[in-house]
């Protein structure tokens, strides 16, 4: 199926998309926090990388990354159009994602990464085995 949109007004559409406004995966984060009274966790600390949450007092760092944008396999979706493109943005937010992981490590963080397919009903023991060894219920 072809882009609704020619090249230019793509191009505009996306490079209005940033991730401090994509806020559903952080919400829908918030919900399955309250709903197994995990608590302790903020939101908008400025720390290094800009995770989405931050467990101050344990030095956790979780972030909620996109599918799509971060290259989970979980969709294998890969627009042919503009291919060589997104292909390299892809790789630049991994190197990225990996770098800001180790370096919270190597700072004595652990850094959790949620991807978000996980906050999907139908994966939400996947996501609850995921936090279970860093967050006490």
């Amino acid at each position: 199926m072809s882009d609704i949109f020619d090249k230019v007004k793509r191009s505009d559409i996306m490079r209005r998309v940033k991730s401090e406004k994509n806020k559903s995966t952080e919400l829908k984060l918030i919900e399955i926090f309250k709903e197994n009274d995990i608590t302790g966790w903020r939101r908008g600390c400025k720390i290094e990388g800009k995770p989405d949450f931050v467990f101050i007092e344990r030095k956790i760092a979780m972030f909620v990354d996109g599918c799509f944008w971060h290259g989970h396999k979980c969709r294998n979706i890969t627009p042919k159009d503009n291919n060589q493109y997104w292909t390299s943005k892809r790789l630049r937010n991994k190197k990225r994602d990996k770098e800001v992981s180790e370096n919270l490590k190597s700072k004595g963080w652990q850094v959790i990464r949620v991807w978000e397919c996980y906050l999907k009903n139908k994966n939400r023991l996947k996501l609850l085995k995921k936090l279970k060894p860093f967050i006490t219920y």
